[in-house]
């Protein structure tokens, strides 16, 4: 059994189950660059009405929800100790409906004219979906001995679900099957669940194992690791009742701005503790990310008792984006160049590359760059709205997610290179 910092890995699945969700979310960056790109010329002034839906949810849908899939696939085992019998198999047909339903949603929010689109898109999404998520959870709840992370898991896919079936009634609703009578209260806690709760409570799951294996840290505080997740969870709920009762909710909004924050300086504090503390740019990205994530709070903090203006509420969105694509980021530049060694390694080639030949760190520093030029010409962007400033924006995007795509290929033709023109030891 090969093993290290608790993680068991002996059961990890084949890596072209993670990298198909990798490299699709890649593929939706880039295309999202070239959107940008077409809008800043104006040229996509036909969507101009649901632009800003389509850009939210190819980053959300298309790019985050791609990467968390395929980290999921990946880390159920490794953290866990869940093992989904024919990964393979199941990832594709996940992955196929996935895609297919992506590029549905994103044709009806352009084209909002055909109601048919999104209950197409609704029916592709929703079981691609909720079919990963019956996959996960049922193995999940079968666990005897829960650690911190897996239970944050277990949570994490929970607001999925939820942020799923909140989604679902508001594509019926624009498409009109329902009368929609619900749509903004169900809007607002789709987006609640969708990023506070699935996105947020998968990073800070994870975080509790993989920050202290990759970067050599103190363990996060019992209580943190304890009850930080499920404390987030019983908040959301509470939230999703008092809005259905028309009550305010925002002394809960600011109780989860403050755990948010207290989590992200817990994590800042941890990497500066770190026992090897050598220059390495994911380490640049955790802490770019919690830096971000504790902006994003700072702001809704003080929105939820005043009102702020629309364009510090835009900064706001744009940082959680940015927290959230550093730390995805960090995480596949730690997880791909491994997986290629070890399972290379695994299966008896000698001449399996190490680390740093699959993805240099000089090359995760220019990504690093790149990320931070294209987060600051966003921020301009939102309160200058100029369009030499749109246009970097989108141009940095497209630079951004495509050194990621390369950087995918490069290690898929390192593996198959490897496993085809590499002596291999038989045991």
């Amino acid at each position: 059994m090969f093993s290290q910092g608790g993680l068991s890995l002996e059961q990890a699945p084949p890596i072209s189950v993670v990298l198909r969700f990798f490299v699709t979310a890649s593929i939706f960056g880039v295309l999202l660059g070239l959107f940008l790109i077409v809008d800043s010329l104006g040229l996509a002034s036909s969507l101009t009405s649901n632009k800003s839906v389509i850009i939210t949810h190819t980053l959300a849908v298309g790019i985050m929800a791609s990467f968390m899939l395929g980290a999921l696939f990946q880390m159920l085992p490794v953290i866990a100790g869940v093992v989904i019998k024919m990964p393979t198999k199941k990832a594709m047909v996940v992955h196929l409906l996935f895609v297919i339903g992506v590029i549905l949603q994103l044709y009806a929010f352009a084209d909002a004219s055909t109601p048919l689109l999104y209950f197409l898109a609704s029916a592709y999404l929703g079981a691609g979906l909720f079919y990963a998520l019956f996959l996960m959870l049922k193995e999940l709840i079968k666990i005897k001995d829960h650690s911190s992370s897996s239970k944050g898991m277990i949570l994490s896919l929970g607001s999925f679900g939820l942020a799923i079936g909140f989604g679902i009634y508001l594509l019926w609703s624009l498409g009109g099957y329902l009368d929609g009578s619900l749509f903004l209260q169900v809007k607002e806690l789709h987006y609640s669940f969708a990023l506070f709760g699935w996105l947020s409570l998968l990073i800070i799951s994870v975080s509790f194992q993989v920050v202290e294996m990759f970067y050599v840290t103190p363990k996060y505080p019992t209580w943190m690791s304890k009850y930080l997740t499920l404390t987030i969870f019983t908040l959301l709920i509470l939230k999703a009742l008092a809005i259905f009762m028309g009550i305010e909710t925002g002394s809960i909004t600011a109780i989860l701005a403050i755990l948010f924050i207290l989590y992200a300086g817990f994590t800042i504090h941890r990497l500066y503790l770190r026992k090897r503390p050598t220059s390495d740019a994911t380490v640049w990205l955790w802490r770019l990310g919690m830096g971000m994530l504790i902006v994003t709070m700072l702001i809704t903090l003080v929105n939820s008792f005043i009102e702020i203006n629309v364009e510090i509420k835009m900064f706001s969105y744009l940082s959680f984006i940015g927290f959230a694509l550093s730390i995805v980021f960090a995480m596949t530049y730690k997880i791909v160049p491994f997986l290629t060694w070890f399972h290379l390694s695994n299966q008896g080639y000698m001449e399996a590359p190490m680390m740093h030949d699959i993805v240099h760190p000089k090359t995760v520093k220019r990504h690093f760059y790149i990320h931070v030029a294209m987060l600051g010409s966003i921020s301009l962007s939102i309160f200058f709205n100029i369009m030499i400033l749109n246009m970097i924006s989108g141009i940095l995007v497209l630079l951004s997610f495509a050194l990621l795509l390369y950087n995918l290929i490069y290690a898929i033709k390192k593996y198959n290179y490897t496993q085809k023109h590499t002596e291999k030891f038989e045991w």
